[in-house]
């Protein structure tokens, strides 16, 4: 399975940034000064004067982005694709006790996987957002739970439990407030 692109909101953010300063690119190929470009693209001429230098120094391609900022990630793609592999194939497959996988589990399989060490706080936002899981809590539920049983009681005693006996009145529960019409 492919991984969801890093931040992919901040993608579509530096999309919408190039497509603006290639606007800008074809305006001042066009002779359009850079105070109308600003004008029109509604940014600062400070800005405009920056493009307008790397343009003519590089043409439309400087303007181009330079890609996300900040440092790359420290698990690559095919990293990231072996790991959630083994998270796939369960915590006892991975010589754990039981099917429940925490944090530090998800942490100690990345570091035996790939050899990267994560702090278990970390690996929350690597799994929701390089691999778009999102956090499931199981529901607790007692060992001896019969659900047969308590279908059959929901089904079969519930109905008589609920409704008032030989279709009386609801007593009203209030001694001080009358009951409303």
């Amino acid at each position: 399975m492919p991984t969801v692109p890093r931040r992919p909101a901040a993608q579509r953010e530096r999309d919408q940034l190039q497509a603006r300063r290639l606007r800008a690119a074809e305006l001042f190929a066009a002779g359009v000064h850079q105070a109308e470009v600003a004008r029109q693209l509604g940014v600062s001429p400070q800005a405009v004067s920056v493009w307008h230098a790397r343009w003519r120094s590089g043409g439309p391609e400087a303007l181009h982005s330079r890609g996300p900022s900040g440092p790359s990630p420290r698990l690559s793609d095919a990293q990231l694709a072996t790991v959630e592999q083994a998270l796939l194939e369960g915590a006892t497959a991975n010589g754990f006790t039981g099917e429940l996988w925490t944090l530090e589990r998800i942490a100690l399989v990345i570091e035996r996987r790939t050899g990267v060490r994560y702090h278990p706080a970390w690996v929350l936002a690597l799994l929701h957002h390089r691999l778009g899981w999102s956090v499931q809590r199981p529901i607790r539920r007692a060992a001896e739970r019969d659900q047969d049983a308590i279908d059959r009681w929901v089904k079969e005693r519930w109905p008589q439990i609920k409704q008032t006996p030989n279709g009386a009145e609801p007593a009203w529960s209030s001694s001080t407030s009358p009951r409303s019409a």
